[in-house]
């Protein structure tokens, strides 16, 4: 926890969980990226947040951006970007949002099958496309496969088929898997992206890019390597399979750019056993699944807590959400080690929350407000 926040919360007062992000951290995290990868653009997944804060001052640095819907266009637009700084990264558009976006000036866009590549063609025309390709996710603590991409074998036959309905056939994309905490997950997908440049370019058709996706993780309870390990093996990757013809390479850090810089303030409400003889308590915290903590979803990612009693003996114990619903559960199939000595009433800091908290919270589900947060 950053001074900042600790300064932030200890004149807070508040009811109700909330997140703060400190925006230092996040230009640190940017620096991070664009100097451990000189040559490649930093394309910010703005699903990850969205907050205003957060995409000014990335445009302000430079950044591009990463999105999946107009509404995010739109909201990277007011935060001073051009259009030429944006990507529609989502494979599954409705024709009227790819016109829309166009009308906007964006110009890049992601497909993955023949069918929306010719909806491109309609409403974009002469737009650059890249396809994504399937990739194996092993490794990623979120994995993202099959609902996305195509097997690299069809590939290059989508991209033949946009350049004859007159678009850019620009590049390939993939995607490791969220917190991905393997540095060498890249290889397969280049070595692949590779072979796909050459098929092309037998057919007459000259790739340029190649997007490198996001993956690159923050730090919850295990440790994770530095963003130049990263960059060292993705760099390594490139050489072996494209040899001194390496392409243009973008990148889309979310969680990396942004998860480490937040931290949620939730409160106990209550501790509970369910028998006598149960040797595990309930801890039922103010926040759970349906208020920004979704991706404990069968306990994939597994966030720092901390309490104030974080010196005193631990117990095991399973956490749960506030909510008259089963699934607000986060952590029992592996029980969350917290303290002997923790009391109903007790603040706790969840740690690595700047990412995919705020955009999952629900609107009001149970009559809870939505998720709380404050940039500073």
């Amino acid at each position: 926890m950053t001074d900042r926040i600790h300064e932030f919360l200890r004149n807070r007062r508040e009811e109700g969980p909330c997140l703060v992000l400190d925006l230092e951290v996040v230009r640190d995290n940017y620096s991070a990226f664009a100097k451990a990868l000189p040559d490649t653009r930093v394309y910010y997944a703005v699903k990850a947040n969205p907050d205003p804060q957060i995409l000014e001052l990335l445009a302000r640095l430079g950044s591009s951006f990463d999105t999946a819907s107009v509404v995010e266009i739109e909201q990277v637009l007011a935060a001073g970007a051009s259009p030429d700084r944006i990507s529609y990264g989502n494979t599954i558009k409705k024709e009227r949002d790819i016109a829309r976006a166009y009308a906007l000036g964006v110009r890049l866009f992601a497909v993955d099958c023949e069918a929306e590549v010719e909806k491109i063609a309609r409403v974009a025309p002469g737009s650059k496309v890249f396809c994504r390709l399937l990739c194996d996710n092993n490794g990623a603590e979120w994995p993202l496969s099959r609902k996305f991409g195509c097997a690299p074998a069809m590939a290059p036959s989508v991209l033949e088929y946009a350049h004859r309905l007159g678009l850019v056939a620009y590049g390939l994309s993939f995607h490791v898997g969220s917190q991905q905490r393997n540095p060498k997950s890249w290889d397969a997908s280049l070595k692949a992206s590779a072979a796909i440049f050459r098929d092309l370019a037998e057919r007459g058709i000259t790739l340029q890019m190649v997007n490198l996706g996001g993956g690159f993780p923050t730090k919850y309870l295990k440790n994770v390597p530095a963003v130049r390990a990263y960059a060292q093996a993705i760099f390594k990757a490139l050489r072996k399979h494209f040899g001194n013809r390496i392409p243009e390479t973008i990148i889309e850090p979310g969680r990396g750019m942004v998860g480490n810089a937040g931290i949620i303030e939730a409160e106990v409400v209550l501790i509970s056993k369910k028998s006598d003889d149960d040797k595990v308590k309930w801890v039922y915290l103010d926040i759970g699944k349906f208020n920004g903590l979704t991706e404990t979803m069968d306990e994939m990612i597994r966030y720092p807590i901390r309490t104030p009693f974080d010196d005193d003996r631990l117990e095991p114990c399973v956490i749960a959400g506030p909510s008259c619903d089963s699934v607000d559960v986060l952590y029992e199939k592996e029980p969350y080690l917290l303290p002997i000595s923790l009391e109903i009433g007790t603040k706790v800091l969840i740690e690595g929350t700047g990412a995919y908290t705020t955009t999952y919270s629900s609107v009001g589900f149970n009559g809870f407000p939505p998720l709380k947060s404050y940039v500073i």
